[in-house]
C-alpha cells in the first residue's frame, strides 16, 4: 500500500478508474472491498507517502451497516466527515470517510445475502508485524479465525478474528 512502485502502478491508464476486477468464485469479499478503498484513498490523496502504522497500533476502521445513507448523514452531521464513493470489484459501493483531506474510515453496506448474520458494527484493524505468526498466537490464546487470512494487493495481508471475549477485530500486516 505504501510503496512508490505500488503507487506508480495504481492507475496505469490514467483514467482515474477505481473499479477492480470482479471477484472469482471463492474470492474473499473483504479483499475486493479493501483494495477498492485503499486504491481510491491513494488517488484522492495525490499519492502522498503516508507513514507506516507501527505494530500494535490501529491502522483502519470500517463500518458495516445496512443503512449507508443514515450512517453517512449521522457522521457528516455530528463529526463533520465527508464521503467519497468507490466501486468494489463486485459492483458494490465502498465509501471512504474523510476528515478534511485525510481518509479516516471506510463504510459499506451489508445488505447482500453473503453478509446474512453479520451484525452491523464498527470493525477496527490492528497493524501487526507478521499476521500469520500473530494469528497462530491468537488462535493458541483462544481467538477464532473467522475467514482464511487473505491478501489485498497494495494494502496488505489481513485476518478477521473473534477474540476470546467475543469481539471482532481485523489484523493486518500493511503492504510496504
Amino acid at each position: 500500500m505504501h510503496s512508490n512502485a505500488a503507487r506508480r502502478s495504481y492507475d496505469a491508464e490514467g483514467n482515474g478508474d477505481t473499479a477492480i476486477p470482479a471477484p472469482r468464485a471463492g474470492d474473499n469479499v473483504y479483499a475486493g472491498v479493501f483494495n477498492a478503498a485503499w486504491r481510491h484513498a491513494e488517488r484522492v490523496n495525490e499519492l502522498r507517502e503516508p507513514p507506516m502504522t507501527p505494530h500494535g497500533h490501529f491502522h483502519w476502521n470500517e463500518l458495516r451497516t445496512r443503512d449507508t445513507e443514515c450512517a453517512k448523514r449521522f457522521y457528516s452531521d455530528t463529526v463533520g466527515w465527508t464521503f467519497q464513493s468507490t466501486t468494489a470489484g463486485d459492483g458494490s459501493t465502498y465509501w471512504i470517510a474523510y476528515m478534511g483531506d485525510q481518509p479516516v474510515a471506510g463504510l459499506f453496506s451489508i445488505n447482500q445475502p453473503r453478509f446474512e448474520g453479520v451484525p452491523e458494527s464498527w470493525i477496527p484493524f490492528l497493524a501487526v508485524d507478521d499476521v500469520d505468526a500473530r494469528v497462530r498466537k491468537a488462535v493458541a490464546a483462544g481467538a477464532e479465525l473467522m475467514i482464511p487470512i487473505f491478501d489485498v494487493p497494495n494494502v496488505g495481508r489481513i485476518a478477521m478474528l473473534r477474540e476470546p471475549s467475543g469481539a471482532g477485530i481485523g489484523w493486518m500486516t500493511p503492504a510496504c
